[in-house]
Parts: structure tokens; sequence; C-alpha cells
């Protein structure tokens, strides 16, 4: 029997997204973005599957490690950097690449300039995203400082980061492109600029790496379409099943606050699963579920373990039959639509009591 909420990993899904990144960008290296648990579906897990990227990217020292101790031998770059000499150390020790991005770290740096250790770097520049980077003469001045750097492994690797890349109709796009290629091109070094939505949708701006994110886990970074849109295979399916199938007659509220009046009387069923387990609990009533492959509206307000589904379509619907939230035959850019969110928010999501397995049940 289908169990409780659970969660089926398609890895092959995920080697199949890297293709198409390469597809995309074929003169690129790659640069893995598995940051935040692989957006929810197991750093590790997802490291292993995709170990024909060039590299990979994390946000947080700790992650960069966990992947070390793993066994994994890849370039890893740390795109927060470090903010301690501790962090320093432990990506030393780890050889983790990191960013800089700001003046406390190149001063943190020349505390450790007789560190007889080699440390490769991305150095940041701020082209328009206004988070983290140097801009302008901050940004020369930063590499000059550490050109001159015994502990910096020569040249100095450059990278910079899209704000707007998913809105093709606007140009912020282009003058982050030409602000970097302007500001750089004296400068030796590897280049990094494209998250997703530049690989896709800015061809021509891709520089010596790309790093894929949302992409990788067949998701689309474009607002009205899906991954399927671009050839891309979702990795992540949540499923769960009935629970219970009862009637509920006209005029009749479900759920909390009753939000949900049946019109008529009204075949339900009720799922395990919710906010608890990671379904968004701002979904609207109307949102897509699958039950036994085919289609249902979601009714009334998402509770902590259970979800209500209207079956009026499906007269043979029975407890235990399998339910569908999001993955194959069901894109997550849909249900994130009703949701008032991003595939992103739903990914990372999935709480730790779902099960998380490379094989669906049957």
């Amino acid at each position: 029997m289908t169990p409780a909420a659970y969660v089926h990993l398609d890895l092959q899904a995920a080697r199949h997204n890297l293709q198409q990144v390469k597809r995309y960008a074929p003169d690129n290296k790659i640069m893995a973005v598995i940051k935040a648990n692989a957006y929810g579906h197991g750093i590790s897990r997802i490291a292993e599957a995709l170990t024909e990227a060039d590299g990979f990217a994390v946000a947080r020292v700790d992650e960069g490690v966990r992947l070390r101790q793993a066994g994994f031998n890849q370039p890893i770059t740390v795109l927060q950097g470090f903010v301690c000499h501790n962090e320093l150390e432990l990506i030393l020790q780890n050889q983790l690449d990191s960013v800089i991005h700001n003046p406390d770290q190149i001063e943190i740096l020349q505390q450790h300039a007789s560190d007889k250790r080699q440390l490769r770097i991305w150095l940041k520049m701020d082209t328009g995203m206004n988070r983290l980077g140097f801009k302008g003469a901050e940004f020369n001045a930063a590499y000059q400082q550490l050109s001159h750097s015994p502990l910096i492994q020569q040249p100095i690797n450059l990278i910079s980061h899209f704000a707007n890349a998913d809105d093709l109709l606007d140009d912020k796009t282009r003058q982050q492109v030409e602000l970097f290629n302007q500001a750089t091109t004296d400068y030796p070094g590897q280049r990094s600029i494209a998250n997703s939505a530049g690989i896709i949708g800015w061809p021509n701006v891709n520089s010596d790496w790309v790093r894929p994110g949302l992409m990788l886990y067949g998701c689309s970074p474009f607002a009205g379409k899906t991954g399927a849109d671009f050839g891309l295979k979702p990795v992540m399916n949540l499923h769960s099943r009935l629970i219970a199938v009862k009637n509920v007659a006209a005029g009749e509220t479900v759920g909390y606050s009753g939000t949900w009046q049946a019109p008529s009387d009204t075949r339900l069923g009720v799922v395990s699963i919710g906010y608890g387990d990671g379904y968004h609990r701002h979904t609207r009533s109307g949102a897509p579920v699958l039950v036994n492959g085919q289609r249902v509206p979601l009714i009334g307000r998402v509770s902590m373990d259970m979800i209500t589904v209207d079956l009026s379509s499906q007269a043979n619907a029975k407890i235990g039959d399998p339910v569908t939230l999001w993955g194959d035959g069901l894109a997550i850019e849909e249900v994130a639509h009703f949701a008032d969110t991003i595939p992103y928010t739903l990914l990372c999501g999935i709480t730790q009591r779902v099960q998380i397995v490379e094989h669906p049940y049957t």
C-alpha cells in the first residue's frame, strides 16, 4: 500500500537535467548549485547523482565540509565565503573555494598571510544585485590587494550574480553583463555569472562557468513556464494516500474556518499530508492534486496533517489510493501558483517526517 507522505527522488531525472544544462551551455564548465540540502533533495544524494558536474556550489562553510567528509573531491565553492577565522580554517582544511565579497574577509586573509596553504577564491563584483560584492573602484582595489597575497592562488577567479534574469524583457541583465565584462577585461582568471535563468534565457552572456540551480531539479526559473517547457524533468515527486472518503451535503463547510462550502452534495477525500510535511498552508482551494493519476481540486484549508479534495469525478476512489501532490504529471510550478509562492519554497520546505525514497511505491 502507498504510505503516508513520502518523496520519491528520480535521480535519473537529475542526470538528465545536467545534460540539458550542457546542451544550453556547451562551452562552459558547470558548477552545480546544491546549497540548502540540494534544494531539499539531500545534498550527498544529489552530489552523487551529479558527479559529472565540474564542481559544486554551496552557500555555507558547513555544507562544503559535509561534502568533503562524504568523499566528494570536486571543486566546492562556498558562495557566502567565510565570516571569521574559524570558518577560514575549515575552508583551508577541507580545500574549499571561497567567494570574497567584503573588506572584512580581506582583513582576515591578511592575518593569515604566513600560512603556507593556498586558497582558491572567487572575487565577487556587485553588478546590480546590491547584496554581496564590491563595486567600482572598491572591486579593483580588492583585486590588487588579493593579487599580492601569498595565501591566494593566482589567478583570481571573478564572479557576479544576476538580479533579474528571469525577466527576459528587463535589460538589467544585459547591463550587468556589460559592467562585469568592462570591469574585468584586463584580468586573467575564470569568470562566472549565469544562473539557471541566465543559462536558458540569456545564452550569449555565459562566461567560463555557469551555476545552474533550480533547473537541475527540473523546475523553470521563468514565471508561467514549467520545467518541461525547457526539456527538464522533475526530480522530486511528492506523494501520499487517501485515508478517508466521505460525503458532505450541499451547504456544508469543510475544514478550519469553513472557507469552502459545498455548492452541491459532494464526495470528498482526505489525504494524509499537510503543512507539517511541507505542503504549503496557503495553497488555495482549486489547486490541482492527482488521485489515481487523475486531477481533482483541493478544497478547504490545508491543515497540519491533512488536506481535503473533491472526489466528485472519481466514483471509485477508495481509502489507500495513491495521491501525487507534485512531480510527474503535475508540475510544481502550477502548485506554487496556487500557493502564491515559488517552486524553491516548496522544494526546500519538505519536513523531516517525510520519508525520502529513490524508488516509488507501487
